[in-house]
């Protein structure tokens, strides 16, 4: 009697091991609140709204290693609040962190636009810290399969020949006082570690951006550490307010230790 009892608690228990299994399957937030935001912020305070910060991306992408998206801020640059920190997590990605952020007192808005790469459905995170401290966030997900994965571009040797060139797109005809939109073109193949040579058919090991600074007139406006999953040839968009004339800096580092800068005059 005892061991069928005892053989009916056991079959109720694998029914809940499997029932937790199913729905931590299905629950999309399970990895953020179980792993990633403990792992990134402990028990700090995170405001989950649209606010302060919000991110755009398309519903369904149409190629997983070139996902757009898009982060804009609701709050500008000199209220009493503004955003000194943007975030960037993909939940499903071998490596959910993408990038931090850092914006300085030149910088016209918080707003970033660029592409990444996203290997399974997942939500897409930022998450804004204030410079009172505050954290809000914003999600959206995003359904993507392989991003990490893909396969390196068929002509790689090209590619390493333009390693590390740079170009600017500033808009033109814009005030010296106002935010002015600007766009860094990087070529960079951004190698994820994971991806297959389709000449060789072998691994080829990670070779990624991880360091960018710009700056104007000598000034930070722009700070990012990032990841494998901005995608490669990385492009960014942004805002600085130059107050008047003088040159744009780029300077970038990769995770092999190599360096690279370009620079342009702007004149408002």
């Amino acid at each position: 009697m005892r061991s069928i009892q005892v053989e009916k608690v056991a079959v109720v228990l694998a029914m809940l091991l499997i029932h937790t299994a199913l729905w931590a399957k299905d629950d999309p937030n399970t990895k953020w609140d179980t792993f990633l935001r403990p792992q990134y912020f402990g028990n700090q305070k995170i405001i989950e709204s649209n606010d302060v910060i919000e991110i755009t991306a398309p519903y369904r992408a149409e190629d997983p290693a070139m996902v757009p998206i898009k982060i804009s801020s609701k709050i500008e640059r000199e209220s009493k609040k503004s955003i000194q920190q943007l975030i960037l997590l993909i939940d499903e990605n071998p490596e959910p962190f993408v990038g931090e952020f850092k914006f300085f007192q030149q910088g016209g808005r918080a707003d970033l636009a660029m592409r990444v790469r996203i290997n399974a459905y997942s939500h897409v995170r930022v998450i804004a810290r204030l410079n009172n401290g505050e954290l809000h966030m914003n999600k959206v997900f995003v359904k993507a399969s392989g991003g990490c994965s893909a396969p390196i571009s068929a002509d790689l040797a090209a590619a390493m020949k333009r390693l590390g060139k740079m170009k600017f797109r500033v808009d033109k005809d814009s005030s010296a006082q106002l935010p002015l939109r600007t766009q860094l073109l990087i070529s960079h193949p951004n190698i994820t570690g994971m991806q297959m040579d389709q000449v060789t058919r072998l691994v080829k090991p990670a070779h990624f951006m991880n360091h960018m600074d710009i700056s104007f007139n000598g000034e930070k406006i722009l700070s990012a550490k990032t990841d494998i999953a901005v995608s490669e040839d990385p492009n960014f968009r942004f805002y600085f307010v130059p107050g008047g004339p003088g040159m744009l800096k780029a300077e970038i580092r990769d995770n092999t230790g190599a360096n690279y800068s370009a620079t342009v005059d702007v004149m408002p």
